[in-house]
């Protein structure tokens, strides 16, 4: 499962290290080389334009600084670099680097979206040891943006219930999740949310994992849960359709185990007989 490394030191301060690693990102794009995607020089950081003031810190990965910075839409890879989404260099590069990668572009995208206080139009200003814009002239103070987000397998004795969303862009198979509301607990999004999306009753709710998942900034927090009653009727605005699968079934395609979506449902495959 994708996870930010054990030995990763995230960092609030901005550190002078030559061999820092600069994660560039226009929108969710990140700089990469064509032939092994790698992050670009420093000498081509530089080349870029790039403000240092516009460099924000990310932690330490193996011991070299990481900072993360961003261009603007229209922006063209010099030679021999493209820009690639993270889900495209799924497999395609280390998982270490992949996760931090991931941790670096919700640090921009929050930088990125905060230069002005959204209050007074002020530029926003780093303060220092923290992950934090403040507004110098009202104090208006914003932090990266977490968005939490339930989600849960329902099992219904050797059975489980998979889904498809009607707003992704895959047909596979998945786990049910929403985003809470305000004032909600994660419990009472994983009731309301199956009750919506399926039409189903659940009881026996088990904590399973978390996930942070940079697209853009949610955190995922998945159960399992026992059925307890209704008969599957889908939201077609959210579900395209949702069936059991039991251990006579062929299990159809669901996300690589990179998600702790596909780490979720691998652990509770039906056994089969």
């Amino acid at each position: 499962m994708l996870s930010t490394p054990h030995d990763f030191i995230a960092l609030a301060e901005v550190r002078a290290d030559p061999q820092r690693l600069t994660f560039i990102f226009r929108r969710d794009e990140l700089l990469v080389r064509d032939i092994d995607l790698a992050l670009p020089p420093q000498s081509l950081c530089n080349a870029l334009g790039i403000a240092a003031r516009r460099c924000y810190p990310v932690g330490l990965l193996d011991g070299r600084y990481c900072e993360t910075t961003w261009v603007g839409p229209h922006a063209e890879p010099p030679a021999g670099y493209g820009f690639m989404t993270l889900r495209r260099m799924f497999g395609a590069t280390d998982d270490r680097f992949l996760a931090v990668a991931g941790r670096a572009y919700q640090v921009a995208e929050w930088a990125r979206t905060h230069q002005y206080c959204g209050a007074c139009a002020t530029p926003m200003a780093m303060v220092d040891g923290e992950r934090c814009l403040k507004c110098p002239t009202c104090g208006h103070a914003a932090y990266p943006r977490i968005s939490p987000a339930m989600m849960v397998l329902v099992r219904r004795g050797d059975e489980i219930l998979l889904a498809r969303h009607s707003r992704l862009p895959t047909s596979r198979f998945t786990a049910l999740a929403g985003f809470l509301e305000a004032g909600e607990s994660i419990e009472e999004a994983v009731h309301r949310e199956v009750f919506e999306e399926v039409g189903l009753v659940v009881s026996d709710l088990k904590y399973f994992g978390s996930q942070s998942w940079p697209f853009p900034h949610s955190l995922m927090i998945a159960f399992t849960a026992e059925y307890a009653g209704g008969e599957i009727a889908v939201d077609r605005n959210e579900i395209s359709e949702a069936r059991w699968f039991g251990p006579n079934d062929e299990i159809p395609p669901f996300p690589t185990t990179l998600s702790i979506a596909g780490e979720l449902i691998g652990a509770h495959l039906p056994r089969r007989r």
